[in-house]
C-alpha cells in the first residue's frame, strides 16, 4: 500500500493574463483549476504510472468536497478527513510579465482531526509506503512530521519525506526511506550554494549520514542526483524539452522514483524514471503520463 499526505490540500485556479497591472481589471488568456498539494501530486502521477494509492489529509466546505471530486476522477483513491470549521484553500497562480500567486489560509483542524489521521496510518506496516511532503499549516502542531514518524518506527513503514529546512532535518534522525530536497533547499540546509551535480554530491552524502537512507536532489535543468542506501552514487543531466510549468515537477520526481524501484528494484532505474517523471511534468500543462515518461526515458539511452 501507498499512502500520501497532504496536511493543506488546495484547488489551484491557474491563469495567464497579458501585461497582468493592479488596480484595473485584467482579463484572462487561460484558465485552469487542477487539485493542489504535493501529495496529491504524487498519488496522480502515481497513478498515471500505473500505480494505485490512498491520498490522506483534510478537507473542508465546498472546495474540500471539489478537491475530493477532482482526485477521485484522476482515479485515485480519495481518503480524506472532513474538517468542519472554514474551506480548503483556492490558491490563485497568475502567469504574466511576471509569476505571482495569491494562496488561501486552509480549514482550522483540531485535535480530533488528528486523531483521526492518525487512525488511518495505524493500518500501513511491513512493506507499506506513507509520502509526506508539503507545508504543514499553522493549525497544526509544528512537529507534525516527527510525531508521524515517532508513531509508525518500528513497522517497516518505508517513510518519503518531501520538505523544506526544519521540516526535513528534523525528521533525519528517524531514517526516512528517501528525502527529496533540490539543491537550492539542500544548500540553505548547510549554508552552501550549489549550483553543480559535482557540488551535490558531499551535501546529499551528508544528509544521507544524518539518517535519510536514499537522498535525491532535483535540479531543474541541471538534472538531479541520487545517493541511495546501498553507497551508489548517480548523476545525470536534465532531459531537454521547453518547460511549460514546473509545478508539480519535484512530487513527479517522488512517484517517478517509487514506480521504478517497485517495478525494476533498481536504484539507478528508479532514478532516470524519478528526473523523466519530473521533466515531463515541466514539459506539460498536466502532470506526467506513462508514456511521456517513457519517451524521455528512452531518449535518454
Amino acid at each position: 500500500m501507498i499512502c500520501t499526505v497532504t496536511f493543506n490540500p488546495s484547488l489551484d485556479y491557474i491563469v495567464r493574463v497579458d501585461d497582468m497591472r493592479l488596480g484595473v481589471i485584467n482579463r484572462t488568456t487561460y484558465e485552469q483549476v487542477l487539485p493542489g498539494g504535493k501529495g496529491i501530486n504524487v498519488s496522480i502521477v502515481l497513478g498515471n504510472l500505473g500505480h494505485a494509492s490512498r491520498a490522506l489529509g483534510f478537507l473542508a466546505g465546498f472546495t474540500g468536497a471539489e478537491i475530493a471530486r477532482r482526485v477521485s476522477e484522476a482515479g485515485v483513491s480519495a481518503d480524506f478527513i472532513e474538517v468542519a470549521e472554514g474551506m480548503s484553500r483556492i490558491n490563485a497562480k497568475i502567469k504574466s510579465n511576471e509569476e505571482t500567486e495569491l494562496n488561501g489560509q486552509g480549514p482550522l483542524i483540531t485535535e480530533e482531526n488528528i486523531e483521526e489521521l492518525y487512525a488511518k496510518l495505524d493500518v500501513l506496516g511491513e512493506g507499506d509506503t506513507l509520502v509526506i511532503s508539503g507545508s504543514v499549516p499553522n493549525t497544526l502542531p509544528g512537529d507534525m512530521y516527527e510525531r508521524i514518524m515517532a508513531r509508525l518506527e518500528g513497522r517497516g513503514v518505508r517513510i518519503v519525506v518531501d520538505a523544506e529546512r526544519d521540516l526535513l532535518t528534523r525528521v533525519l534522525p528517524y531514517k526516512p526511506f528517501l528525502v527529496k530536497p533540490n539543491n537550492i533547499e539542500l544548500g540553505d540546509i548547510y549554508g552552501v550554494t550549489l549550483e553543480t551535480r559535482d557540488e551535490v554530491v558531499p551535501y546529499a552524502k551528508r544528509m544521507q549520514e544524518a539518517g535519510a537512507q536514499n537522498v535525491l536532489v532535483s535540479m531543474a535543468g541541471e538534472g538531479g542526483v541520487l545517493v541511495s542506501a546501498d553507497g551508489q552514487v548517480f548523476q545525470s543531466p536534465a532531459a531537454k524539452g521547453t518547460v511549460v510549468n514546473s509545478v508539480g515537477a519535484g512530487d513527479s520526481s517522488v512517484a517517478g522514483f517509487l514506480a521504478g524501484l517497485i517495478e525494476t528494484g533498481s536504484y539507478e532505474t528508479a532514478f532516470r524514471m524519478a528526473l523523466a517523471s519530473g521533466s515531463a511534468s515541466a514539459f506539460s500543462d498536466h502532470l506526467a503520463t506513462r508514456p511521456e515518461v517513457e519517451a524521455l526515458m528512452a531518449g535518454s539511452r
